[in-house]
């Protein structure tokens, strides 16, 4: 009879072990396709396409060929940094916050780099950093140059006072030309680019409605 009760105990955890295993597997199944599905834009003439989150993820992995959106954040986004460098470095001769001059530096740091990385991105893909027919296209948050002029002759406390107005407006517009891609873009450098922007110029922009 002990004999028998610890056969029967045995067989009896077994078979627990058993059915673990097989929930756990179908728990990673589950995990492994959860997830919202996702509308895909069809082609021209075509319906949308409603993809599960695992064949989004697959085809955004074999397709980030750069579209229009891509190319024209890349290209605008060098002329919007670049007015940023120009107000920047205005900043060591003409600010008086200690405060204001190394914001100014770091944008500067980060902004520099980052003209760089996008123009080679350009290049990669064979993409003038013009369009061609010099095509113009207004920018969120740019400068006018009436306000560039005023802040080039701008010193000390009215120097810093226009200086953060002027650069958490131009802060605003490039979050939003970042969103914007992030929401109509195809390439995945380019997405990745546009996140950095959003955080950091965000946490920038905390920062100097701080200091005001």
């Amino acid at each position: 009879m002990p004999i028998r009760r610890a056969s029967l105990a045995t067989a009896a955890v077994l078979l627990v072990l058993a059915l673990a295993g097989c929930d756990s597997g179908t728990e990673h199944r589950s995990d492994a396709t959860s997830g919202p599905s996702v509308i895909a834009p069809g082609k021209p003439g075509e319906a949308n396409r409603t993809l599960s989150a695992q064949d989004a993820a697959e085809q955004r992995a074999e397709d980030d060929t750069p579209n229009s959106a891509d190319v024209s954040y890349a290209r605008m986004m060098i002329q919007h940094h670049a007015q940023a460098l120009e107000m920047t470095g205005l900043a060591p001769d003409h600010a008086r916050s200690a405060d204001v001059k190394r914001l100014a530096l770091r944008i500067s740091a980060a902004q520099g780099p980052e003209i760089e990385a996008m123009r080679g991105w350009l290049t990669s893909y064979g993409k003038k950093e013009t369009a061609d027919g010099h095509e113009h296209t207004a920018m969120p948050g740019m400068a006018t140059e009436a306000q560039l002029e005023k802040l080039r002759a701008a010193h000390g406390k009215a120097f810093d006072a226009l200086f953060l107005t002027l650069m958490i407006t131009h802060h605003e517009g490039a979050i939003t030309m970042a969103t914007d891609v992030k929401a109509q873009g195809n390439n995945l450098r380019i997405e990745e680019m546009a996140d950095d922007v959003v955080a950091q110029q965000t946490s920038e922009i905390t920062r100097m409605r701080g200091m005001r």
